[in-house]
This record gives C-alpha cells, structure tokens and sequence, in this order.
C-alpha cells in the first residue's frame, strides 16, 4: 500500500494546471448509456474513481477506445465510448462498492432498458448518503422498485412517465440521476428543488447540445422533455475544470503563503472559494482571456486571519472544501470556527490534525480551531478523499517529516498530485509500506 512522505517547510512558486472535474466526470461517464451515437469525452481526469467507473461501463457491455492519432480536432486525455452494444443491466456489488457515484447507473439503465439491478453503493465513510432520494423519485416516474439482497431491483414495464418531482432536501447525485432518467422518459419531467452545482449544469447542458428541451438550468427548478425512449445524439464534451482541485492548490498557496498560478479553471465555479481567502486576507487575482481562464493567489506580510465557514449547497461554500480549509485555520491567527451542515460525519481528519499539533475542538457539527500553531511532522492516516488533501496541506507547513498513510482516497479525486506540488517546489515522495 503507497503512502506520502512529505518534508515541510517549502515555500511554493510557479503554475498548476488543473484537471478535469472528477465530480463532472462521473455522471457524464453514466450519460453515456443515452448515446445512440460514439460518445466523446475531453478533458477525463486520470483518478481512480475514473478508471474505476470505466470498469463498471465495461462490464454492462460498453467499449471504450482512444481516439485515431490523426483526427487533430480531438484533445489529450480523450476517450470515445460506444454503448449501442450494452446488454447488462446488472451493475455487480464489487465494482459498486468501491464508489458512491456508481448509483448513477441508475436512471440511465432503467429509462434504456426499462429494468435494471444496482448495488447498493459503497465509498468513502463521511456519512449515510442513502439512496432513498434517488429511489423515491424514479418511483414518482413509475418504476416499480424493491431492495433485496443489497440491490436496487427497478423495472419499469411501461417505461418512465414524465411528473413533478419535489426533491426534500437538494441532492446532486439524485438531481443527475433522476435527470439522465426523464431524458429518455414521455413527456414532461419538473424538478423542484434541484441542485444548482456546476457538474449538474454540465449533463444538462450535454442533453441540450443533443436536442432535447431542458429549461430552467441552473436554477432549483428543471424541466425536461423527454425523447420517448429515443436515445439521443450527442457531440463532443469538454468536462469543466475541477474546482474542488483548484481550491486545494489555492489552500496549498494560502497554507505555505507562496505565490502559485492556477491555469485551466473557471473563475466562477470557484469564488466561493475565492471570497473567503480574501476574507483571511490573501490577494487573488484573475486572468481571463478569450481561451482560458487563471488564478493567482498571491504571499502576504501580515498574518492571516481566522474566519467562519458554514458549508451548503452551490453556490455557498463547498463541503468538499471545509476539510482543506481547516488545515489552513491552523496557520491562521485566533479562533476559527467551521459549521458542517451537509454530511453528519465529516470531521474524522481533525484527529489526524490534531497529531500534527493543531488546536482543534469538535462540538456536534460545528469545530473550533485555534491558531496559529506550530505544527510537527507525525505519522497520520487519512480517512476519505477530502481528508487525505487537508492532511497532504498541514504536511506541506509541518515542521520535519510526516508519513500520510491510506493515500488510495487521495488517488481517488486528484490527479498526480504529489507531482503537481513537486514541480510547484514541495517535497513528497510516494513509497510503499
């Protein structure tokens, strides 16, 4: 098993490119299903959680290539997907439960097939996440479903109605999945209360360039018209750039107060972000040009201030940040407090901090860090993907060497990353145990 072993106290300097989003990626990968024609996909980011869902393709029948070395109109880190041969509509427990996002095999196998069976899904430990969402708005479509055996069972003999779906409470892998499902279905599908995050906006937008009628994009209110069970004819897709990435180098400039450029990113997917480094005091600038899209997060003199994160629904401040940011709080000077409303079981990498020397107190959902601390180089283990990012974080400012232990979450979300930081200027060499 590889871990990291990282020496601290390197300040950075230079450019990142930042990848495909990850969180895109998935559900774009399952979109494939739809696709009566080759399905394209630029811009894939090389994680495991990828490579992971490409396996789950194939083995429902699906064939994936590369592109022909002269077609000059298609770009690196491209993939072409042909599901016109899917047959399998059974996606088995040993890849499902290596991740979360797999649920998103759902509501496109079942609005194709008019029945499929889905593990239930496995992934990282930050909270239940249950599926019941997913489950009770296909219903509302008119599937019939049953759990057994530790599978969804859904059929829909009539295939998916268009209707009204309220969601309860905003939920991004439902509003994907349930979007992927009305595409296919007859007639109108609404969506109240649907995610706004920009990984939904992009599968809906992929449905648009393939000619079905969605209104209401971005907002919490989705309708789409559904093709009857047509598929559908898509074109080229660039996945959006990873903005959760991007606040994890601009955390990494922030924590050693180095001068770094991101490149390869979109300015608005990331100002939540943005706002709140400003707040702590760090200068951020934007570079916008006719083809792309940069930040620079620039050193300061004066210390950094502490702040207040309550993290929510897009575009409020990203739960997939929070851990990230409170490693930089120990850096920062007096009491930060961070308020977790989304995921009941998000805090387990404060203990981890908390071996490196951070000051940190855990009430319910809310954790209180104070600061500044000097923080020691130790042995830690991360816990989820997030978690392994905050700890790489508090290693890159850690006084001597720390060992980060279980980096296969890391390898799950981010690409090369202890490459990226190298080149950047850090010290990390990966090992094995």
């Amino acid at each position: 098993m590889d871990y990291l072993e990282i020496e601290g106290g390197h300040t950075l300097q230079g450019n990142v490119k930042i990848s495909g989003a990850k969180n895109a990626a998935l559900p774009l990968l399952a979109l494939s299903l739809l696709a009566k024609n080759e399905f394209i996909l630029q811009n894939i980011p090389q994680v495991s959680d990828i490579s992971t869902f490409i396996k789950l393709l194939n083995m429902l029948g699906a064939k994936v290539s590369l592109p022909s070395s002269n077609n000059t109109n298609i770009i690196e880190k491209t993939l072409i997907f042909n599901t016109q041969d899917v047959h399998n509509t059974k996606a088995i427990y040993d890849i499902v439960r290596k991740m979360r996002a797999s649920i998103l095999v759902l509501g496109p196998l079942l609005t194709r097939f008019g029945h499929c069976e889905v593990s239930l899904p496995g992934g990282c430990a930050i909270g239940a996440r249950p599926v019941d969402l997913h489950i009770k708005s296909l219903q509302q479509l008119g599937a019939d479903i049953e759990v057994n055996g530790g599978y969804i069972i859904a059929k829909a003999t009539n295939k998916l109605q268009g209707r009204d779906i309220v969601f309860d409470k905003i939920t991004v892998t439902g509003t994907s999945n349930v979007i992927m499902a009305a595409a296919l279905a007859k007639g109108r599908t609404k969506i109240i209360n649907a995610a706004k995050e920009p990984e939904v906006i992009q599968v809906c937008q992929a449905l648009q360039d393939a000619g079905l009628q969605i209104k209401g994009i971005g907002t919490p209110e989705i309708e789409i018209e559904g093709s009857n069970g047509e598929l559908l004819d898509f074109k080229p897709i660039h996945i959006i750039p990873d903005r959760i990435e991007a606040g994890t180098y601009l955390c990494a400039g922030a924590i050693t107060n180095s001068h770094i450029c991101l490149q390869n990113i979109n300015i608005e997917h990331t100002e939540s972000i943005s706002a709140k480094l400003r707040e702590i005091g760090f200068e951020i600038l934007y570079r916008d040009s006719l083809n792309s899209q940069s930040i620079e997060i620039l050193p300061m003199s004066r210390p950094a201030k502490a702040f207040r994160i309550t993290t929510t629904e897009y575009p409020g401040f990203p739960t997939d940040m929070q851990a990230q940011f409170m490693a930089l709080s120990t850096q920062c000077n007096g009491s930060s407090f961070i308020k977790e409303t989304l995921f009941e079981n998000r805090f387990m990498h404060a203990s981890e901090l908390q071996r490196l020397g951070a000051n940190i107190t855990i009430d319910g959902n809310v954790a209180q860090i104070n600061g500044k601390n000097e923080l020691i180089g130790a042995d830690v283990m991360a816990t989820d993907l997030r978690a392994s990012s905050a700890l790489v974080l508090a290693a890159l400012v850690a006084k001597g060497i720390s060992r980060i232990h279980r980096i296969y979450h890391l390898d799950r979300g981010y690409e090369k990353l202890e490459q990226k930081l190298n080149a950047l200027g850090a010290k990390i060499t990966r090992l094995q145990e």
